[in-house]
């Protein structure tokens, strides 16, 4: 299977960054007013990885990325329900953000120094801290990346994998074989099928991947972490009002959990609270929604509707999902994990 290698992928990606810089002017402050304009946020998501992005029997989109759009729609329109959604793959996923075919992609994709500063966007946040990992079939009878010199792997095209898998490999002084496809599916499919040794990809993909195939019970996650991946939502730079309202409905989820704010109680806690963190939260004190040129109600619609942070890792792929992953680093900062959000006020 023929595929783009990552420096074709950089250099034409930047090429787009580079037009689309030149006529900011099309896209720099405007597209708050584009989105109300249209009645919805167009949002790029993956072509399908549960607890990130798909959509259920009935065609409905969810997952944690999908909820992250949700959050922005309820902040905006005070209906979380007005998105629609583009399913992207991997190589597609900057160039449709870059040309304006979406307004924000919530794609499981990794914060690095290139994507940050070379190709015309700007992150917005982390909504799931992770790390690449390994899946192995368990009669291979491995126990740690360490024994799989020689081996196979296959690998999703015009990700972070291939370079990570690249510099594992060589600083152990291991030898491997690729196979690449375009799609999280495709790659799942063929490890299934027995085309590969292993498949690497971020761990919480590979929990996602792992329910999918034929015997789950028959693949394990090996141990290792060999990177750091924080995934979350895109923008194109030069449009701060818009980069604006995306971060701070993260970040409103995230207060939300700290403060005990869900989207069970919030009515109660805006007609009863005293603390004026959460009274400057929902909009009863404070800012308010000036700032971001928002209803005073923007944070209190996200959190009744789509629910603080806690909520939406835990439907989507918690405990409550069939991913079942612990909270682990994505657990508040002040409960022995990372997942910080600054204040509002």
């Amino acid at each position: 299977q023929e595929t783009v290698p990552l420096k074709k992928i950089y250099v034409f990606t930047s090429t787009i960054a580079l037009l689309a810089s030149i006529s900011g002017a099309a896209y720099a402050g405007a597209t708050l007013d584009a989105v109300k304009k249209k009645g919805f946020i167009q949002c790029g998501v993956n072509t399908g990885v549960p607890g990130f992005a798909g959509t259920d029997d009935t065609g409905t989109w969810k997952g944690i990325d999908v909820d992250v759009c949700r959050a922005a729609a309820a902040a905006i329109f005070g209906d979380a329900s007005k998105v629609q959604y583009t399913p992207l793959t991997a190589k597609e996923r900057f160039t449709a953000l870059q040309s304006g075919e979406i307004d924000v992609l919530s794609r499981n994709t990794t914060w690095t120094l290139t994507r940050d500063s070379s190709l015309g966007l700007n992150f917005a946040g982390v909504n799931y801290y992770d790390g690449q990992g390994f899946l192995v079939k368990t009669n291979l009878g491995v126990t740690s990346a360490k024994e799989l010199d020689g081996a196979s792997f296959c690998i999703q095209a015009g990700t972070t994998t291939e370079l990570n898998l690249t510099d594992y490999f060589r600083s152990n002084n291991m030898a491997y074989t690729p196979i690449t496809f375009d799609t999280s599916p495709e790659t799942a499919a063929a490890f299934d099928a027995g085309r590969c040794d292993a498949l690497t990809s971020d761990q919480s993909q590979l929990y996602a991947l792992r329910i999918q195939l034929k015997e789950p019970g028959g693949a394990v996650v090996l141990p290792e972490i060999i990177s750091k991946e924080p995934l979350g939502p895109v923008v194109r730079q030069g449009d701060d009002d818009w980069f604006n309202i995306v971060r701070w409905s993260l970040y409103a989820m995230i207060n939300a959990e700290e403060l005990g704010v869900t989207s069970q109680n919030v009515d109660k806690m805006a007609a009863s609270s005293k603390d004026p963190n959460v009274l400057r939260l929902l909009g009863k004190e404070g800012i308010k929604g000036k700032g971001l040129g928002l209803d005073d109600a923007w944070a209190f619609n996200i959190i009744k509707q789509v629910g603080n942070y806690g909520e939406i890792f835990e439907r989507n792929v918690g405990q409550e999902s069939p991913l079942k992953i612990s909270r682990g680093i994505n657990q508040l900062w002040n409960k022995g994990g990372i997942q910080y959000a600054p204040p509002i006020r």
